[in-house]
């Protein structure tokens, strides 16, 4: 990749979590709707996640873009991949594709 120190540390949360969602905001509490979408398809499909808000740190909100080269956030990772945005993940959702990758890759479900 790079020489990037923001780098590894985004390689170590997607590789200690089986999903993570860089996003603005929270899981509680988006601070947009693109944000709010995602991990709505996320609880949705019933999955457990890390939600890391870029908001709280210019370096890791600017780096997740070069580290994906992918130009918006929200950004989802899934057993260490690059899955997609807002707009890949919610058509991926509705054609259940997104249920078939993380059924694929053994994604936990979280226990009702």
């Amino acid at each position: 990749m790079s020489d990037n120190p923001v780098f590894e540390r985004i390689k170590q949360e997607v590789t200690d979590n089986e999903v993570v969602l860089y996003m603005k905001g929270t899981p509680v509490f988006p601070q947009c709707g693109f944000s709010a979408a995602v991990v709505q398809i996320l609880t949705e499909v019933g999955v457990k996640f890390k939600g890391v808000d870029v908001l709280m740190d210019p370096s890791l909100r600017d780096s997740i873009k070069q580290y994906s080269d992918w130009p918006t956030i929200p950004q989802l990772y899934v057993k260490g991949e690059f899955t997609g945005g807002c707009d890949i993940i919610r058509e991926m959702y509705e054609a259940g594709e997104l249920q078939q990758l993380l059924t694929e890759k053994g994604v936990e479900k979280v226990s009702s």
